[in-house]
């Protein structure tokens, strides 16, 4: 696994912008485990964007304030919780719970799937990002994600997160809005993929590595209790640690 932090380090581009504070952010991996292989849900940005064009990513943004405020149903599993509240400036359960729902949020966004539950009526949203969810009736379900790995990308670049990745099974869409993905949109097209088949894809590095950490992941059993892959660089070197 060490060769992971070796790879992301070898591919790092330009490190020559003003130091800023890496915003917080979440991504969420939707997962299909009904076939003999399990498929990642990934969608190709488009082609004309400054930023990672026209590669293979998986739906995710920033932390906005109204994430925390959004009603939700469910809690994180008590694993997950622990750990991103682990090496961070001012912990909160606010805070955790709400990159959760930052995830699920971005996943409607670029992709017009909503991740949650019809059961318990409407939410009353806290303000229009949230308001698809109210109209459609879906509380955002926290008990269907886990985390599962955490990159801080490196000082000194124009865009600086600290991302938390989220999984989820695809069983936890509960509805779709169509026309959000297309050739006037961030993602142009979706795609379910095999690990083997993401192999084949442009991808960014870190996305590649959290892939092949989440498929050994599977291949461990997939339990609460194994550990989370952290990345950050260090003195010019990506290093990996282990949140436990």
């Amino acid at each position: 696994m060490n060769d992971f932090a070796t790879r992301l380090t070898a591919s790092e581009r330009r490190q020559d912008s003003p130091n800023v504070r890496p915003s917080d952010a979440a991504t969420l991996i939707l997962i299909d485990r009904k076939g003999k292989k399990p498929r990642v849900l990934m969608g190709r940005r488009h082609p004309k964007l400054k930023f990672l064009p026209g590669v293979y990513v998986f739906p995710g943004g920033r932390l906005e304030k109204a994430d925390k405020a959004m009603p939700v149903y469910g809690f994180l599993d008590a694993d997950s919780e622990r750990r991103l509240l682990t090496n961070v400036q001012r912990p909160s359960l606010g805070r955790a719970r709400g990159l959760a729902a930052a995830a699920i949020r971005e996943m409607y966004e670029e992709t017009g799937l909503l991740v949650g539950t019809k059961e318990c009526g409407a939410p009353e949203a806290p303000c229009d990002d949230w308001r698809v969810f109210e109209e459609r009736g879906v509380f955002p379900d926290l008990g269907a994600l886990r985390f599962v790995a955490r990159a801080i990308t490196p000082p000194r670049r124009p865009r600086r997160f600290d991302t938390r990745f989220f999984v989820a099974d695809a069983t936890a869409v509960c509805d779709e809005v169509k026309g959000l993905v297309g050739e006037d949109s961030e993602l142009i097209d979706l795609a379910w993929l095999t690990f083997a088949e993401t192999e084949k894809q442009e991808l960014p590095t870190i996305t590649r590595v959290v892939l092949e950490e989440l498929a050994a992941r599977i291949d461990a059993g997939f339990g609460p209790r194994l550990p989370v892959p952290s990345y950050a660089m260090v003195r010019g070197h990506f290093v990996r640690t282990l949140l436990d």
